[in-house]
């Protein structure tokens, strides 16, 4: 139970920097009338980073195996933008290739802040 607690609030820590850094990313939108690649690169640094986060947060709650914490930190945190996209949307969202790179985000940024911590 202490588990599925530590990773519930890791994912909250990873979700609220998403939140912050995706309103940032809408303001200098508006006001720098950014391009759609700055865009899609600010987004998958904001992917990274909440991931990364994350995985910091529950590898130092665990203490051992660090990294399969932040692996399995990075799949949560991908299953749940998957299923939030699917119920806006109404369906799947992206094309295959997208979600595998977004899959591949997200594990390594969790990965790689587990490893860290």
């Amino acid at each position: 139970m202490m588990k599925a607690k530590a990773v519930l609030k890791a994912l909250l820590c990873s979700y609220t920097l998403t939140g912050i850094l995706l309103l940032i990313l809408a303001f200098l939108l508006f006001k720098m009338d950014l391009s759609e690649r700055i865009v899609s690169v600010g987004i998958v640094a904001i992917y990274i980073m909440s991931c990364f986060l994350g995985g910091l947060v529950l590898g130092k709650k665990m203490k051992k195996q660090k990294y399969v914490w932040g692996l399995l930190l990075g799949m949560g945190y991908f299953f749940l933008l998957i299923g939030v996209s699917c119920l806006v949307e109404k369906g799947f969202p992206m094309d295959i290739g997208h979600v595998a790179a977004t899959l591949a985000m997200c594990l390594g940024g969790g990965t790689l802040g587990g490893m860290i911590s």
